[in-house]
C-alpha cells in the first residue's frame, strides 16, 4: 500500500503508473495472443468471430465495471483518510455486488447473444465461430470479475505492483494453454476462450489466497464479508455515471462494428486487429489517468486539494510524450503489425490504413483521459459521462455513418479522433469551471482565512 499524499506529484505518479501499465499490457496481450494464434491457425472468419464478440462483451460488463470503480474511489479516500474500517466494508461491500452481478451478465448474454449479432448484422460466415466464443467466454465471467475486482481493489489501497506479479502469470499461462488447445488439440475458437478462463481463474484463486496471508485488510472470507448499504450507495451514486459512461462506450463500439460489417469479412479482421493494437497503445494515457484518480483520491480525502493541480499537470506532460513516442512507433511498424495477426494482403492494407489515421492523434486520447482522471477521482462521474456521450454518439457515430458513405471505411476512422478532440475540449472547460472540487465522499468544514485587515 502505498500513501500518495505525501511527495513529488509527477515522481509518485509515476512509480504508482509504471507498474500498473506493464500489468495492463499483459493483460491485454490476452486478446492480442489470442488473435495472433486464432488469426494465424483459423483464418480470417474466426479472426473477425472473435474481434465482434468482444464489443458485445463489454456491452455485458461495463456497467458492472464501472459502478465497481465507484467503490474504488470510495476505497482511495477512505484510505487516505486512514479510516480503515471503512475500507474494509467498502472492500466487502465491493465483492457482494460483483458476485451476484456476474451470475445476471451470464444469463442474459447467453440468451440474447445471437439475436444481438444479427442486429449488427454480423457477416454469416462468421456468427457460429463468433457465437462458440463468446458462450464459452461467458461461462467464466465470474472469474473476469473476481480478477479485475482483485487488483482494483489493490489499485485503491496505493498498491500497484502486486497485480502485476499475477498479471505476468496468467498472461504467460494463457499463451501457453492458447498454443495447447488451439494447435494442439484443435478446439478452434472456444480453445481460446477456455484459455483465457483458466488463466484468469487460476490468477484470481491464487491472488486471494496470498493476499489473503499478507495484506492485514484484504481479508476475503465469506463467512465474514459484511455489505454494508450505506457504502453501496455511496458506490451506486459515483459508480452509476461510470457504468452508464462504459455502456455508452461498449453501445458505440457495437454500433461502430455495425457500421464497419456493411464492408465485408476483410473489413471486420482488419478492424478487429487493429482495436487490438489501439488497446495496447492507448494503455499509458488510460493508465496514467487512473494513477490520477487514485492520488486526486488520496489527497483529497486527505484534505490536500491544492496538490490535485500538480498532480494534473505532472500526468498531463508524461502522458503527453508517451503518446507521441507510441504515436510514432505504430505508425512505422503499422504493415509489420497488422501482419502478426494474419498473412492476408486486404486485411493488412485495411488495417494499416485505420492505424495511419488514428494513431497519429493519441495525443487527444491522452488529454481527454488524464481530465477525466481528475474528475473520477473526486468522486464526480456524472459529467464525464455526459462528455462521453457527446463525442460517441453525437459526434463520432454520426459522423463515421455519414464520411462512410462517402469515403469508405477510411471515414470511418476519420471519426475516431473527431470525437476525441472533442471529448478534449470539453472536458478541460469542465474541470475549469470547478464543480468537481464539490462532490468528494469525505467533507471537510472550511477554514476560514484570517482578515489580516483585522
Amino acid at each position: 500500500m502505498k500513501d500518495l499524499t505525501q511527495g513529488k506529484p509527477g515522481k509518485l505518479i509515476l512509480q504508482f503508473a509504471a507498474p500498473m501499465l506493464i500489468g495492463n499490457v499483459f493483460q491485454q496481450l490476452y486478446n492480442v495472443v489470442d488473435s495472433i494464434i486464432v488469426g494465424n491457425f483459423l483464418g480470417k472468419e474466426a479472426l473477425a468471430a472473435v474481434g465482434a464478440s468482444f464489443p458485445l462483451l463489454f456491452i455485458l460488463i461495463s456497467f458492472v465495471i464501472g459502478i465497481a470503480s465507484g467503490s474504488t474511489i470510495i476505497i482511495s479516500q477512505y484510505f487516505g483518510a486512514k479510516d480503515m474500517k471503512q475500507v474494509r466494508r467498502s472492500i466487502d461491500t465491493m465483492w457482494v455486488f460483483l458476485f451476484f452481478s456476474s451470475l445476471v451478465v451470464t444469463g442474459l448474454g447467453i440468451a440474447f447473444s445471437r439475436q444481438i449479432f444479427e442486429l449488427i448484422k454480423l457477416p454469416a460466415d462468421v456468427m457460429p465461430q463468433a457465437l462458440s466464443y463468446f458462450n464459452v467466454y461467458l461461462g467464466g465471467i465470474i472469474l473476469f470479475f473476481g480478477f479485475n475486482a482483485t487488483s482494483a481493489i489493490l489499485r485503491g489501497l496505493g498498491d500497484s505492483k502486486t497485480p502485476l506479479y499475477f498479471l505476468v502469470i496468467a498472461t504467460i499461462t494463457n499463451i501457453l494453454l492458447d498454443l495447447l488447445f488451439i494447435v494442439v488439440f484443435k478446439w478452434g475458437v472456444e480453445g481460446a476462450a477456455i484459455a483465457t478462463i483458466i488463466s484468469q481463474g487460476g490468477a484470481f484463486i491464487t491472488a486471494v489466497i496470498y493476499l489473503n496471508h499478507t495484506h492485514p485488510i484484504f481479508n476475503l472470507s465469506w463467512r465474514k464479508i459484511q455489505f454494508d448499504r450505506q457504502i453501496f450507495r455511496k458506490s451506486i451514486n459515483i459508480g452509476v455515471p461510470s457504468g452508464l459512461q462504459q455502456t455508452f462506450v461498449s453501445m458505440g463500439m457495437l454500433a461502430l462494428y455495425r457500421i464497419v460489417n456493411d464492408f465485408g469479412t476483410d473489413t471486420v479482421a482488419a478492424y478487429s486487429v487493429a482495436l487490438r493494437i489501439d488497446s495496447l497503445a492507448t494503455l499509458p494515457a488510460m493508465n496514467f489517468a487512473v494513477a490520477l484518480s487514485t492520488y486526486v483520491g488520496q489527497n483529497l480525502g486527505a484534505n490536500k486539494q491544492e496538490r490535485v493541480g500538480g498532480g494534473l499537470w505532472a500526468t498531463f506532460k508524461m502522458s503527453s510524450y508517451v503518446s507521441l513516442a507510441v504515436s510514432l512507433l505504430v505508425v512505422l511498424l503499422r504493415k509489420t503489425l497488422m501482419g502478426m495477426f494474419t498473412d492476408d494482403p486486404a486485411v493488412i492494407a485495411i488495417g494499416a490504413e485505420y492505424l495511419l489515421i488514428v494513431c497519429s492523434f493519441y495525443i487527444l486520447f491522452s488529454a481527454m483521459f488524464v481530465i477525466g482522471g481528475v474528475l473520477r477521482g473526486a468522486g464526480d462521474t456524472l459529467f464525464p459521462m455526459f462528455i462521453t456521450l457527446i463525442a460517441l454518439w453525437v459526434i463520432r457515430i454520426p459522423v463515421s455513418w455519414i464520411l462512410s458513405r462517402h469515403m469508405g471505411a477510411v471515414g470511418i476512422w476519420w471519426a475516431i479522433p473527431t470525437g476525441w478532440a472533442i471529448g478534449a475540449v470539453f472536458s478541460f472547460i469542465y474541470f475549469r469551471m470547478g464543480q468537481w472540487k464539490k462532490k468528494t465522499v469525505i467533507r471537510y468544514p472550511k477554514v476560514e482565512k484570517p482578515n489580516e485587515d483585522r
